[in-house]
C-alpha cells in the first residue's frame, strides 16, 4: 500500500511540474512572437536533433516561437491529462497504436488538405498507419518494423551461410537450432508482444483481425505459432527468463551470446557503438499472404490549436526532407519519406547495418497493426495471458480459452 501511494505521490509531483513548466513558459513569452506548443517523446540524442531542427526553423520563421514540451516517460499518461484539461499542445507527435483514442474523441485534424502529394512523399504503407475513412491525422516521421540482427562471426565459426531469405518461422527455428551450443543462444525470446506477434502473422494468424472486427490470437495458426515460440525455450534455442538474468537480450547480443537478435531500428546507434563482431540483418520471414506489422510515429495537429495555419508550416518543416535526413543520419529511424529512405544517408553500405535495405523490402508484405482505441488494454490482456504460457502454467489453447477471448472481444 506504501509503494502505491508513493507512486501516486510521484505522478502528481511529475504532472505538476509538467503543468508548471507549461504556464511559466507562457508566462514568460513577453516579445509577442506567435507561440507553438509542441510535445514529443525520445532520448536525449534525439531531443538534441529536434532542438537543432527547431532552431532553424525559427530563424527562418522570426515571428514565431516553439515551445518544445519532452516528455521522455509516461508520454500518453500526460498527454491523455493534457487534453482533458484542455491544455493539450498545438502539435502532438504521436504513434499509430495510440491515436485512433483522439480520432473517435473528435480531437485532431485532418491533414490531408494540406498534404494533397502525401502519397508521393511517404511511403503508403506509413500513411495508412495514420489513415481513418480517408483523412489522414498525422505526418509520419519513421516507419516500425523488425529485422533479425545477426553476428556473423558465429556464423562463419559454425560453417553456416548467412541465407539470404529465410520462408517461415519453422525455417527460422532450425537455423536458430543450428546456431546454439552450451554457449550461445540462437535467437532471443521476449515477452512482450511487440516481438512475438511477428512469429503469429508469419504464420497467418495475429491478434486482431485487419478488419478489426475479430480476435484471432485463438486462431490454428496463431495457435501453432505461439507454441513454436515457447518450445524455443524449452529446446534451449532462446534463452529463458532465469538464463537472462540481471541483463537484457540486447546485451546478450553484444556480448556474443546470441546468434540472431529480433528487434528494431531503434538498436541501430547502440550497435553502431559498442559491437566488436562482424554484424547485419536480414528480413524476418513473410510473404504477400502473411503480412508483418508495422507501425509508424509522426505529427499531428490538435484542434484546438490556436495557430493552424502555423502549427502546419511547422509539421511540413519537420517532416521535410532536409529534416528527416538529420533523424536517418543519427541511425535511430527508419524514414517515412521515399526520398530519405533511398538516399545514400539510409542506405550507405558502408555503414552498418550494410542491408539496410532489408527494412524496405519488408514494406511489400507489410500491412499496419490493427489497433482501435482499446488497443492498449486488448494487448495487456494479451500479454498478461501469455505470461502463463511461457512460465509453463497453460498451453496457448487454455491460456486463450472462450472465456478470453470474450473479453477481448468485448473491447473490439
Amino acid at each position: 500500500m506504501k509503494k502505491v501511494i508513493i507512486y501516486i505521490v510521484i505522478f502528481i509531483i511529475s504532472l505538476y511540474i509538467l503543468f508548471s513548466s507549461i504556464f511559466i513558459n507562457q508566462q514568460q513569452n513577453t516579445d509577442k512572437k506567435e507561440v507553438i506548443r509542441f510535445s514529443t517523446w525520445g532520448s536525449q540524442s534525439e531531443k538534441e536533433i529536434l532542438t537543432s531542427i527547431i532552431a532553424d526553423f525559427e530563424q527562418e520563421n522570426p515571428n514565431i516561437k516553439i515551445e518544445l514540451l519532452h516528455i521522455p516517460q509516461n508520454y500518453f499518461q500526460k498527454i491523455h491529462l493534457l487534453f482533458a484539461s484542455g491544455l493539450e499542445p498545438d502539435v502532438v507527435f504521436i504513434n499509430n497504436q495510440n491515436i485512433q483514442m483522439y480520432i473517435n474523441a473528435n480531437l485532431l485534424e485532418d491533414l490531408s488538405p494540406f498534404f494533397p502529394q502525401a502519397n508521393k512523399m511517404f511511403f503508403n504503407e506509413s500513411l495508412n498507419c495514420f489513415k481513418n475513412e480517408n483523412k489522414l491525422y498525422a505526418i509520419p516521421r519513421d516507419i516500425s518494423n523488425l529485422v533479425i540482427y545477426y553476428n556473423k562471426d558465429i556464423f562463419d565459426k559454425k560453417n553456416i551461410p548467412i541465407p539470404i531469405k529465410i520462408s517461415n518461422i519453422y525455417e527460422l527455428k532450425e537455423l536458430a537450432k543450428k546456431l546454439s551450443d552450451k554457449k550461445v543462444f540462437g535467437i532471443n525470446f521476449e515477452e512482450d508482444s511487440l516481438f512475438w506477434r511477428y512469429y503469429l502473422a508469419s504464420n497467418g494468424g495475429g491478434i486482431i483481425s485487419d478488419d478489426k472486427k475479430n480476435i484471432i490470437i485463438n486462431s490454428e495458426k496463431s495457435i501453432k505459432a505461439l507454441d513454436l515460440y515457447t518450445k524455443m525455450i524449452q529446446e534451449h534455442i532462446a534463452p529463458s527468463k532465469s538464463e537472462i538474468g540481471s541483463m537484457t537480450t540486447a546485451q546478450m547480443f553484444i556480448n556474443g551470446k546470441l546468434a540472431m537478435y529480433l528487434s528494431g531500428r531503434w538498436m541501430v546507434p547502440k550497435f553502431r557503438e559498442t559491437l566488436t563482431f562482424d554484424w547485419d540483418i536480414i528480413e524476418f520471414p513473410s510473404n504477400e499472404t502473411n503480412k508483418l506489422y508495422i507501425d509508424a510515429s509522426g505529427w499531428a495537429l490538435t484542434k484546438n490549436a490556436k495557430n493552424k495555419e502555423n502549427s502546419i508550416k511547422l509539421i511540413k518543416y519537420l517532416s521535410s526532407k532536409e529534416s528527416i535526413n538529420k533523424f536517418t543520419k543519427s541511425g535511430l529511424i527508419v524514414p517515412a519519406r521515399i526520398d530519405s529512405a533511398y538516399s545514400n544517408i539510409f542506405l550507405d553500405r558502408n555503414t552498418k547495418p550494410k542491408n539496410s535495405i532489408a527494412y524496405l523490402n519488408m514494406l511489400k508484405n507489410s500491412k499496419p497493426t490493427p489497433v482501435n482505441e482499446n488497443y492498449s488494454s486488448i494487448n495487456d490482456i494479451i500479454n498478461e495471458q501469455a505470461q502463463t504460457i511461457f512460465s509453463r502454467e497453460k498451453n496457448a489453447s487454455d491460456a486463450y480459452d472462450n472465456k478470453i477471448i470474450k473479453k477481448l472481444e468485448s473491447l473490439l
